[in-house]
């Protein structure tokens, strides 16, 4: 009897969440940000081209409009339905998750309107009318995405983003290292006008790769997209 062991590539699996969460003020109107969705759209697409199978949930508020090769496509709307569809998700196996959506830090908590008196009282649900004057609303942190991802993903290769406004280049790189330690992710992305052109790729042990463009980014990512290997049995019987 012979025995042949082969190892063949298996098709790898991957989360990519990209474009804007918004949070609703009232029933028509919302709080967003300026995220296209373009950064993880185009990374899907370089991800499929490499024969990764892809799962790319979207904003329902992306405006770009180039192509999508995702095999799967899921929306999401607000910070919550994104967790949710990530929660639905983790019961199957991803070999990698991109977290480069943009969600909304903040969501609406209780609203109040001056009345005639010129106090403040509750707002009614509905569609706040601008015939009542002015009004004060509060926010609330949205609860974080990125720090739930490694119980829902535990052997998943997890990768953040820090978009990063105020400081220097080196201060945003040190946000993502930080970043690396609380949320337990294998790679940070730093990018923003704190960090200026192209994007920093910060590894889990502080070192830091600099990609001048998104298509150089989406090379560096995938590359390191851990290889998966199976492997199969035969029995030839060689009587």
């Amino acid at each position: 009897m012979i025995l042949f062991v082969s190892a063949e590539c298996s098709n790898r699996t991957v989360i990519v969440t990209a474009g804007p969460a918004y949070e609703p003020l009232d029933e028509v109107r919302r709080l967003t940000n300026h995220s296209t969705g373009r950064l993880g759209t185009e990374l899907a697409n370089h991800l499929e081209r490499q024969n990764v199978e892809v799962t790319l949930l979207i904003g329902d508020g992306a405006s770009w409009k180039g192509e999508v090769f995702a095999r799967r496509l899921i929306a999401f709307t607000t910070a919550e339905s994104l967790t949710k569809a990530l929660r639905t998700l983790s019961q199957e196996t991803f070999d990698a998750v991109y977290h480069a959506a943009a969600v909304s830090d903040f969501q609406f908590g209780k609203i109040w309107l001056h009345n005639a008196q010129k106090s403040l009282q509750t707002a009614g649900k509905g569609k706040l009318s601008t015939d009542s004057g002015r009004f004060l609303a509060e926010l609330i942190p949205t609860p974080k995405i990125l720090p739930s991802l490694r119980s829902m993903f535990p052997e998943a290769f997890l990768v953040g983003w820090k978009y990063e406004v105020e400081g220097t280049p080196q201060t945003a790189v040190e946000k993502s290292r930080q970043q690396l330690q609380t949320c337990r992710t294998n790679l940070s992305i730093t990018n923003g006008p704190a960090y200026g052109n192209g994007f920093a790729v910060v590894d889990s042990d502080g070192s830091m790769v600099h990609a001048k463009s998104r298509e150089s980014l989406y090379e560096i990512l995938s590359s390191r997209l851990p290889s998966q290997t199976s492997t199969s049995f035969s029995i030839q019987n060689d009587s």
